[in-house]
């Protein structure tokens, strides 16, 4: 099973996901790392990615390629994190057969309702928990 997980701005959020994702699920996993920027793509490969790549382009080939994505939800919304998720990375992901884990990180300008304000460690844990039940495994 391939895992994409994909983050912009300094990849710390991605970086956590691959590390965690690395200590649950051992070398097995193939984790494919995209970054919006170069910085936030090398955190993710220093966290443990197999392989990693920057942009839109990168976006394009790499979301036909994976069986889940995982990510904060903004890499969904056109022109957030600064205008780093160019309208294209955005449709790629959102239109992508990988089945979603997205944490509900967004821009300012964006309430998600129905949902708690839950610390950034909590809702990693809970993403692990929900690709562990896709990988048919326990965390």
């Amino acid at each position: 099973m391939r895992i994409l997980v994909v983050d912009g701005m300094g990849g710390r959020i991605g970086q956590e996901i691959v590390s965690r994702l690395r200590a649950a699920f051992g070398e097995d996993l193939e984790i494919l790392a995209v970054g919006t920027n170069s910085t936030a793509t090398t955190a993710m490969l220093k966290a443990g990615a197999n392989r990693g790549a920057t942009g839109e382009n990168a976006v394009r080939v790499t979301a036909r390629e994976a069986d889940v994505l995982i990510g904060p939800l903004s890499v969904l919304i056109p022109d957030s994190m600064m205008g780093e998720v160019t309208p294209g990375m955005a449709q790629e992901l959102a239109l992508s057969a990988a089945k979603k884990v997205m944490l509900p990180l967004t821009n300012p300008r964006i309430d998600l309702v129905g949902i708690t304000k839950t610390p950034l460690p909590h809702l990693l844990d809970e993403a692990l928990t929900k690709v562990a039940s896709l990988l048919d495994k326990e965390v």
